[in-house]
């Protein structure tokens, strides 16, 4: 499954980043958003720094039950409710606005 943004045909491939103070639960609570919408996590990576969480995640739409922007909406309700902020990106955008040069 793809999907067009500005004319670009894009993948399901979506980065999410969670970023705050750091907590139990965290990675608990977004991996149930994803297992409840059949979302495929293709890699984790987590670092504590300091005490500051921080997590990025490489997910799969592909045969998802939701659409990116529903569930831009859920991670943020979620981070939300955790004191931390949760983005999701399609991962073509994220590299696009993330290159040097």
């Amino acid at each position: 499954m793809e999907f067009e943004y500005e004319g670009v045909l894009l993948s399901m491939k979506v980065v999410i980043t969670v970023v705050g103070v750091d907590r139990t639960g965290i990675i608990a609570a977004v991996s149930q958003i994803m297992s409840e919408h059949k979302v495929n996590i293709l890699t984790i990576n987590q670092v504590i720094l300091d005490g500051i969480f921080n997590m990025a995640m490489i997910v799969d739409l592909e045969e998802a039950s939701i659409s990116l922007d529903k569930l831009q909406e859920l991670l943020k309700e979620k981070g939300d409710a955790l004191g931390v902020e949760i983005r999701a990106q399609n991962r073509k955008i994220f590299d696009a606005m993330h290159r040097i040069g």
